[in-house]
């Protein structure tokens, strides 16, 4: 079959996302399927729903979307496809990370964006989703359809480290804190300095990801600078994945406590060096991190609960290896991206197909 697969911009692009995309692709061609990506332009997000007011835009659109056996649409897009949706007669899948409207927005515009995402949802036949928690909020939004779960693995640098290396790692200092993510709000990494001024004793933070946000990302900056803490942290851009994966294998701990997360497949990629995740309780990813066990889940929004986590692996290194060890065999337990995607593959085929789909294995 011929699947045409929507993304915005370049599908190359280095977030989680856009890899749970590149490895859909990649998993449907190796069965012999055609897939063609069709990128949209990246708009803000008013934007974005204003031209499907435009009907040369609509038009154009339309052609780019049409001659496929299967539509597979990135959710990100969704304010983009509203209106060229309903005219298109492939049937259509989504493919869910997770929705804009279950992140944290003012009270005007939480309304809007689940208005306008039900609107969407409504005009797909099927859903692929990244986590059991995305699939009940959207379900819970739009109602049930035709899905399945299929979860992001965090095979991607699958390194060699002993349960020996990570003992002796626990034992070094500085403690060593990572944070990954591209310098969003969303991402929390303001919650993580406010928590990490409230801890004393020898601790760095390497802050790793694309400036995405320019204000935000000269905000936590000057943050670091006004708590006094900038000694401490040093900002290192988006990294090679070699050298993002020297970061992982020297850090302690894996921090990033987002206001929200679809999954985080960086927490998994942090378990495969053996290091606990730090994440919150928003989300999906309860579905990753067990509290106490390989790592935290705090409320979003928590220096105070941040600072407590933190003290109580840089105090106690027995901890900290437990932990450590713990989230190795996490990862290790966690199906990688072959099991994955060949469970999207199936149902993509059955939605094609037009047949009535079975549940997929979660």
């Amino acid at each position: 079959m011929h699947v045409g697969l929507v993304v915005y911009g370049d599908i190359g692009t280095t977030t989680g996302g856009f890899l749970y995309d590149r490895k859909l692709a990649a998993e449907l061609r190796s069965a012999g399927h055609r897939v063609s990506v069709v990128s949209l332009p990246w708009r803000d997000y008013h934007r974005a729903l204003a031209e499907n007011f435009d009907p040369r835009v609509r038009r154009r659109r339309r052609r780019k979307l049409r001659g496929f056996d299967l539509l597979v649409e990135d959710e990100l897009c969704h304010p983009s496809l509203l209106w060229c949706n309903p005219t298109i007669d492939a049937p259509i899948a989504a493919v869910v990370h997770h929705l804009r409207a279950s992140e944290p927005h003012s009270a005007w515009r939480k309304p809007v964006y689940r208005a306008v995402e039900r609107r969407y949802l409504r005009t797909t036949d099927a859903a692929l989703y990244a986590s059991e928690a995305t699939r009940q909020a959207s379900e819970a939004l739009a109602g049930p359809r035709p899905a399945t779960v299929a979860r992001p693995a965090g095979d991607r640098f699958n390194p060699e480290i002993t349960p020996e290396a990570i003992a002796a790692r626990a034992d070094r200092s500085p403690f060593r804190i990572v944070f990954v993510g591209s310098l969003v709000p969303r991402k929390g990494l303001h919650v993580l300095l406010d928590g990490l001024v409230q801890v004393s004793g020898n601790w760095h933070l390497t802050v790793i990801g694309s400036e995405a946000d320019a204000d935000y990302a000269e905000k936590v900056r000057r943050q670091a600078r006004n708590l006094d803490i900038a000694k401490s942290v040093r900002f290192e851009g988006r990294l090679p994945d070699a050298t993002l994966a020297d970061r992982l294998a020297e850090s302690h701990l894996l921090a990033v406590p987002s206001s929200y997360e679809g999954y985080g497949i960086v927490y998994l990629e942090g378990m495969a060096f053996g290091l606990p995740a730090l994440a919150t309780a928003a989300g999906g990813a309860s579905e990753l991190v067990t509290h106490g066990e390989d790592g935290f889940l705090v409320p979003p929004e928590s220096p105070e609960a941040v600072a407590e986590a933190v003290e109580t692996l840089l105090r106690d290194r027995n901890r900290l290896e437990t932990a450590g060890l713990a989230a190795r065999r996490r990862f290790e337990r966690h199906p990688g991206w072959d099991e994955s995607m060949a469970t999207a593959r199936r149902f993509l085929e059955s939605v094609a197909r037009k047949s009535a789909p079975e549940e997929a294995p979660a």
